[in-house]
């Protein structure tokens, strides 16, 4: 990191260190807000506090929290960062803007040419359906409880946890927000506890509960010490990897 980014990094640190003491973030909505959630991490965290000495603040990365975010997560499911981004660039060419109404006035050949899969298809016309029928109304979900949206979004056919887990991450900005099934996470995990094996699923679950109330800014860290492990950069887009 250059000398002014950690001087950024030290004085953001310390004055979290005394935010901590007396607020609890229930959202991640600037750089400030992950830092002092990672401060937090850090204190009480050994391993926390070694990725934060070898990383650094990650940027942190939000969507719009509307349809454009959920669509833009679907879209770059189990795809590299930059498969996603073309396939999305080839969505906006094509639709103009991304939203419930251009979609369901598209028909499956032209969304298939801008690079999506059937099942994908599929999923946002789901979503598309919920929308106009009312069961999914994103004005709703960002005043609810993380388990109201994790349940209101898996209820959709197609949408399963890690999509509603990253839905709340980056689209809500969710502070605890945790997507186990994150395959960059297990191995994030992996790595940093010094395991031989990559945990499950389930077992991240409970992996992660000691970073409670800021599981979210613990995805953000172990995305960037996972990236610095396999000499890569960053941390990923909503859907990335």
């Amino acid at each position: 990191m250059c000398a002014r980014r950690v001087a950024w990094l030290f004085a953001v640190l310390k004055e979290g260190a005394e935010k901590a003491m007396t607020v609890k973030l229930t959202h991640l909505h600037s750089d400030e807000d992950l830092a002092h959630a990672l401060e937090h991490l850090a204190g009480s965290d050994p391993g926390m506090r070694d990725a934060l000495a070898q990383c650094g603040v990650p940027p942190l990365r939000r969507r719009a929290p509307g349809f454009a975010g959920l669509a833009a997560i679907v879209t770059g499911q189990q795809l590299s960062t930059h498969a996603a981004r073309s396939i999305w660039a080839r969505l906006e060419d094509a639709l103009g803007v991304v939203s419930a109404q251009a979609v369901g006035a598209s028909d499956d050949a032209e969304l298939a040419a801008c690079g999506l899969s059937r099942p994908k298809i599929r999923t946002l016309r789901a979503i598309v359906e919920a929308v106009e029928n009312g069961t999914l109304d994103f004005a709703r979900l960002e005043g609810a409880q993380d388990e109201g949206v994790h349940a209101e979004l898996t209820a959709i056919k197609g949408i399963g946890p890690w999509t509603a887990d990253i839905f709340l991450l980056f689209c809500l900005g969710r502070a605890d927000a945790w997507p186990a099934g994150d395959l960059a996470l297990m191995e994030a995990i992996r790595l940093l506890r010094g395991h031989d094996e990559r945990p499950r699923g389930e077992d991240c679950v409970g992996f992660a509960d000691c970073w409670r109330p800021y599981r979210g800014a613990a995805a953000h860290l172990l995305w960037a010490y996972y990236a610095v492990a396999k000499g890569r950069s960053g941390v990923p887009d909503a859907a990335g990897r």
